[in-house]
């Protein structure tokens, strides 16, 4: 009598995968490493050296640091960046919120407003900021205005522009997050006689706080990141003179200003550049981890 022999295809295929796997993984994982941990490595490196290129350096120890916290212009930036994220991040999250609010109320037309809105985020940012340039430029120019001469309306100019862009992108996460809502939930409010604004209160937004949680970290870290398009709307302008004769541009974010002093300064400066470029990134990293802490505590568990 034959014995009948078991295949065990599970075991054979995932036996497979096991010896497989490395090969298909090694070109990501060496990509990750040249083109992100070496970089990142080295930059910190440099960060505590005073260079012209990066393979002729002479070591200074935490100096580059100590004058990046001295640098006037880096503080400012710093203050200036923070108070467009606080504004950015709210206007951004909140206008996305209602207008993926009201296309998700099955309204006529709602397919062609997404696509709409969503159409700025798809042109890049330098472009942006020269076309918002002439467009604040036209309309301030009636009253004898720039946007490159007046602070106030180079920061608003900046939170407009931004909200422009990305208004219509964070708008698509919070229909998805909108459209996962358990219908089951919303009828069991409405028989219980809830209000709209108590079932978008009590049901709706602790739903959806998935969605929340993923747009407010987009925001927030896009809000320091920002660079092409300060560059291009304002370039930092106007700009004070101290007593002592440096200068500090009334609208340089963070980013542009660690651009400026890498390149628009002498070549001895370039290590302090280095130095801000590894506070910046601690900086948006631990905003960003504290961010998705505070609003991962909040979400619901369907």
């Amino acid at each position: 009598m034959k014995k009948k022999t078991k295949v065990r295809g599970g075991t054979m295929i995932s036996r497979s995968v096991q010896k497989t796997f490395p090969l298909f993984l090694l070109p990501t994982v060496a990509a990750f490493c040249i083109g992100f941990v070496w970089p990142f490595l080295h930059g910190l490196f440099l960060s505590f050296t005073k260079f012209k290129t990066t393979s002729k350096w002479t070591w200074v120890g935490i100096e580059n640091y100590l004058k990046a916290f001295a640098d006037e212009s880096f503080r400012y930036s710093f203050g200036y960046t923070a108070m467009y994220a606080i504004v950015s991040v709210v206007l951004i999250n909140v206008l996305a919120f209602t207008i993926a609010y009201f296309l998700t109320q099955k309204i006529r037309g709602a397919n062609l407003f997404r696509t709409v809105f969503f159409m700025p985020n798809l042109i890049g940012g330098i472009v942006l900021g020269y076309i918002w340039s002439m467009i604040f430029d036209g309309f301030l120019g009636a009253y004898g205005k720039s946007i490159l001469t007046d602070t106030t309306w180079g920061f608003w100019g900046l939170v407009i522009l931004m909200c422009w862009q990305q208004v219509g992108y964070m708008m698509i996460i919070y229909i998805a997050g909108l459209q996962a809502v358990p219908e089951d939930m919303l009828e069991a409010a409405r028989i219980d006689g809830a209000t709209s604004t108590q079932t978008l209160f009590k049901v709706t937004i602790p739903n959806v706080m998935p969605s929340i949680t993923i747009c407010t970290f987009l925001s927030i870290t896009n809000a320091f990141k920002l660079f092409d398009q300060n560059l291009a709307l304002t370039g930092g302008l106007p700009y004070i003179i101290n007593p002592d004769g440096t200068s500090v541009h009334t609208t340089e974010m963070l980013a542009l200003n660690i651009y400026n002093t890498f390149y628009g300064q002498s070549s001895n400066s370039r290590g302090v550049a280095q130095a801000k470029a590894v506070l910046f990134f601690i900086l948006v990293a631990a905003l960003g981890l504290m961010q998705l802490k505070f609003t991962r505590d909040k979400e619901v568990q369907q």
